[in-house]
């Protein structure tokens, strides 16, 4: 779904452009604009988080598996990106000027889209985390 998003922008704005010429009303406008607007948001909302809840799902059934490396291997993986990164632009810039010796990990550009990938799906599901357990908190009140 995320990859159709600039697709369906451009949709949207060729929808609303057609209610500019066609609807005299300025209210009726303004009034048509916001409900598709608001339609298309929210489906698209829905499918984005249904994707992150089958995406915990799996996190969740991996932190539940018997075998210890199921459990630990995103994050296991993650640190040892994040140690690779470490040694190449910490460690071995140091090294590397003390003692002319160069231990620098060759970094390929899968691992920074996997690194990328990694980070960004951290941080974004813990936001819409949040935002959905607010969510539900104002829905039920």
């Amino acid at each position: 779904m995320m990859q159709f998003l600039p697709i369906i922008g451009t949709i949207i704005d060729k929808v609303l452009n057609v209610i500019d010429k066609l609807v005299e009303d300025k209210d009726l406008k303004e009034k048509l604009k916001t409900e598709i607007q608001l339609t298309i948001f929210t489906k698209e909302y829905d499918v984005i988080i249904k994707q992150l809840e089958a995406q915990r799902d799996i996190i969740v059934a991996e932190a539940k598996a018997e075998s210890a490396l199921t459990r630990v291997w995103r994050p296991l993986l993650m640190l040892l990106f994040g140690l690779i990164i470490f040694n190449n632009y910490v460690i071995n810039p140091y090294i590397n000027a003390l003692f002319g010796v160069n231990i620098q990990l060759p970094i390929p550009p899968d691992m920074w889209d996997l690194l990328k990938l990694g980070i960004s799906g951290y941080v974004i599901s813990r936001g819409c985390e949040k935002v959905v357990r607010e969510w539900k908190k104002n829905k039920n009140t």
